[in-house]
């Protein structure tokens, strides 16, 4: 039963997000008796900060941490000499040796409150301010996408037939052609469903699910009145709304299901994301900012900075089947790593990094990390198969070892990968077909790790041979393949690439993408790229 498409947006196993429930019950005390504390703190603070930096102009993180004026006639060794003695420096600064970073839980983040800074912490968040003050590289994101459309080879024969050409560029825009059953987060059918329904059935102000059936002009906890649909996810419904009482404020309230599960997961969502946003006051490091929460007919809801889209709809409107420009994908790349960077500081994991979870503003420049609910404390990760959304789920997951901040950075191989091609890395169908994708790209597991996995007898025999689930094509029955050794069989560069004419500098540019991917997804999550190389890396670090 865990087939589900990515597209459904917040879709989740329920099983799962109650992970913890001693914690959670703990958190359910706390944040009763510190909820009014928090609500006065919150409208000192936040709603100024907020309101303060809505003035200034959206960040675009193009810029770079050193930019280099290259010469024309400049000779192209020494330019890649020169990059590489700035990546080197880059990486002094950070405070790495060139060994790649454990990712065990020995090296616990310091707490913000010590004093105490990692070499790493303050040059970083002198990199994340430089990146967000400038934003002079504000290329139109929908003219990019558009010449990376032109740039396409049309398959089968060469001359542009131009009446086709004008179509396409039309269809570009237009919602139909996406119709395939993705439903639009503005859908109505919530709405115009709930006239057939008995009323007499359920309170007035819940549907029968528990949702809360919200009427547009309502006004929620006297000051927010509602004026937009968002969209419904599994644990809640999320409204846009103007704060009367912050001179009528655009923000978003996410308001979760009336039942005991959902109202747990809210109150841990509440929880990581104070945290996150405590332990980053300036905002620098793209992780959504909640400005308070409150009750209304025993719903909690949340009030949240308002973001135009996630990345699962910019691609679907803009890169349907072509993904987005290099340039788009290298400053989003960038900022999920700050995002990630922010998580590690807190000991958090989000656990469900992928196009959906990643909202971005107006400009689509600024991107922010959101959906906090299945994050936990780094320390509480229990062992299911089931955690993160199939597609985007570390083999580690799978495998049934232990995990850490690795399983973050998977997902976000997983995520820019889709944002460049506009396709599914590892569209697996079951667990067993997620293993077998991950190993058609990166070969065969190594036997050490196999033998650690939790449920390893599901997906290999004692001999480390893998058992691959494949349904036989002519009695449509589901039989057992012992496969003992694995081809690589995936070429990433020609994925990248598919048939775009690329200028030289693009595809440098894909091939150090190409590059990031394959460390992104390194099998083995203690040889995965680190947060601090990431950042390093020439994809991020050398300008296009």
């Amino acid at each position: 039963g865990h087939s589900r498409s990515p597209r459904r947006g917040d879709a989740r196993t329920l099983a799962r997000r109650s992970r913890s429930p001693h914690g959670m019950n703990r958190n359910d005390e706390r944040s009763r008796h510190s909820r009014d504390h928090w609500d006065r703190r919150d409208d000192k603070g936040r709603h100024g900060n907020s309101s303060r930096k809505k003035q200034k102009s959206p960040s675009s993180s193009s810029d770079e941490i050193d930019d280099i004026e290259i010469e024309e006639d400049e000779d192209e060794e020494k330019v890649i000499e020169r990059q590489r003695q700035q990546r080197q420096e880059l990486l002094k600064r950070l405070g790495i040796e060139n060994q790649v970073e454990s990712s065990g839980f020995s090296s616990p983040v310091p707490s913000r409150g010590s004093g105490t800074h990692t070499p790493d912490s303050v040059n970083i968040d002198d990199m994340a301010s430089e990146i967000n003050e400038n934003s002079e590289d504000a290329t139109d994101f929908e003219a990019a996408i558009l010449a990376k459309r032109q740039m396409m080879v049309q398959e089968g024969n060469n001359e542009t037939d131009t009446g086709q050409e004008k179509k396409k560029q039309l269809d570009m825009f237009s919602e139909d052609m996406f119709s395939e059953n993705y439903s639009s987060p503005n859908s109505v059918q919530k709405i115009s469903s709930r006239a057939q329904e008995n009323p007499n059935l359920t309170d007035n102000w819940d549907d029968a699910e528990g949702y809360y059936r919200v009427r547009i002009g309502e006004v929620l906890d006297t000051r927010y009145t509602v004026y937009g649909y968002t969209g419904q996810g599994v644990f809640s419904n999320v409204v846009r709304a103007r704060d009367m009482a912050r001179g009528n404020q655009d923000v978003a309230v996410k308001i979760i299901r009336n039942n005991e599960v959902m109202h747990r997961t809210g109150l841990k969502e509440l929880e990581m994301l104070r945290r996150l946003n405590d332990a980053d006051p300036d905002d620098k490091f793209h992780c959504l900012r909640l400005f308070r929460h409150f009750f209304h007919k025993q719903h909690l809801c949340l009030v949240f900075e308002p973001l135009s889209m996630n990345l699962r709809e910019v691609l679907k409107k803009y890169g349907k089947d072509v993904g987005l420009h290099i340039k788009a994908v290298r400053s989003y790349s960038q900022q999920l790593f700050f995002a990630l960077k922010l998580l590690k500081r807190c000991n958090i994991l989000h656990a469900d990094i992928k196009p959906d979870n990643i909202l971005v503003n107006e400009t689509k420049l600024v991107l922010k990390l959101c959906d906090f609910g299945s994050a936990s404390h780094v320390a509480e990760n229990d062992i299911t198969p089931y955690l993160v959304s199939r597609f985007y789920r570390a083999p580690e997951i799978v495998l049934g070892l232990g995990y850490d901040f690795g399983i973050d950075m998977w997902s976000v191989g997983c995520t820019l990968y889709e944002l460049y091609t506009g396709k599914i890395m590892f569209p697996g169908k079951s667990n067993n077909q997620m293993l077998k994708f991950c190993m058609d790209l990166k070969g065969k597991f190594p036997n050490r790790l196999i033998r650690k996995g939790t449920f390893k007898d599901q997906h290999f025999d004692a001999n480390c041979n893998f058992l691959y689930h494949e349904v036989d094509k002519v009695t449509e029955r589901e039989k057992v393949v012992v496969m003992t050794n694995i081809n690589q069989t995936r070429d990433l560069s020609s994925e990248l690439i598919g048939r775009q004419r690329l200028p030289e500098d693009q595809v440098k540019k894909v091939g150090q993408l190409k590059d990031l991917l394959e460390k992104t997804l390194m099998l083995d999550p203690a040889k995965r790229i680190s947060i601090n190389h990431a950042l390093a890396h020439p994809f991020i670090h050398d300008k296009i």
